[in-house]
């Protein structure tokens, strides 16, 4: 199995870490504030949580370097460009944010403020350690970063879920509400896709996850060189069953009735 999207070398150090200490790119800080999840002090009402939905990829990949972790002399590129279907001819950049944007009303009816780290698919990706800034900055109760699987093996099925490797003073203090993260997200996802369990895996190469401060996940909904699973997840009926199995997981993972995601 490859993790062909999975290129994510950044952490941003908005809250944390004297590496990338600049502000965000331009369309990065755009897509924060029109995500309408920053804490709002002027209503007089208690904000609900933000969550940072994380589509991943871009049009074209991005083959500049950016450092594995904060102070790390490791780099590796922003992003590879992810897959695609073998038999719908998708690509995973397109798959993910049509589930990411289903995904948002639902979690706005349960009274989450929802942020985009992209509305679309053109240009080359930002890399991981852009969009693991745009997370801290909205200081999101979860970081859930959407993509989908490849494999040189069609065979190969399943749904499986990703969360920070436990290294000190990198991901120490996202590391064990990352992993419950993944628990009850993976257990959702795979209820409603109905595909095969992978279970969950800690990575400590991601970039994405390293230079994030804040809970953070990753999921692969399935196989887009798998034909069933990739048959089924280019149509809106499996990609609005993704959306509400990622609904009920970060819901229940708040701490907050996942009755709304319907």
């Amino acid at each position: 199995m490859r993790c062909i999207d999975c290129n994510d070398l950044s952490r941003p150090g908005l809250l944390r870490g004297t590496v990338a200490r600049g502000a965000l790119p331009a369309v990065a800080l755009a897509l924060v504030v029109l995500g309408a999840g920053l804490p709002n002090s002027g209503t007089g009402q208690t904000p609900g949580p933000v969550v940072v939905l994380d589509p991943g990829h871009d049009l074209r990949a991005n083959a500049a370097t950016e450092p594995i972790g904060p102070g790390s002399s490791t780099r590796k590129i922003k992003d590879g460009g992810g897959t695609h279907g073998v038999v719908s001819g998708l690509r995973e950049a397109d798959l993910v944010l049509r589930v990411a944007l289903r995904l948002r009303p639902l979690l706005e009816r349960a009274g989450v403020r929802v942020v985009l780290t992209r509305t679309r698919t053109a240009g080359a990706s930002m890399g991981n350690v852009a969009r693991a800034r745009i997370a801290n900055r909205a200081r999101a109760g979860l970081f859930l970063r959407i993509h989908a699987d490849g494999s040189t093996d069609r065979s190969v099925r399943g749904t499986h879920t990703l969360y920070p490797a436990l290294r000190r003073g990198w991901t120490d203090d996202v590391h064990a509400r990352s992993r419950r993260a993944a628990a009850v997200i993976q257990s959702e996802l795979v209820r409603a896709l109905g595909f095969p369990d992978r279970g969950l895996r800690q990575r400590s190469d991601f970039t994405g996850f390293n230079w994030a401060d804040v809970p953070v996940v990753l999921v692969e909904l399935g196989f887009m060189t798998n034909p069933l699973e990739d048959r089924l997840l280019a149509t809106g009926a499996y990609q609005r069953r993704a959306a509400v199995g990622l609904c009920r997981g970060t819901l229940r993972f708040l701490g907050r009735s996942p009755a709304a995601c319907r």
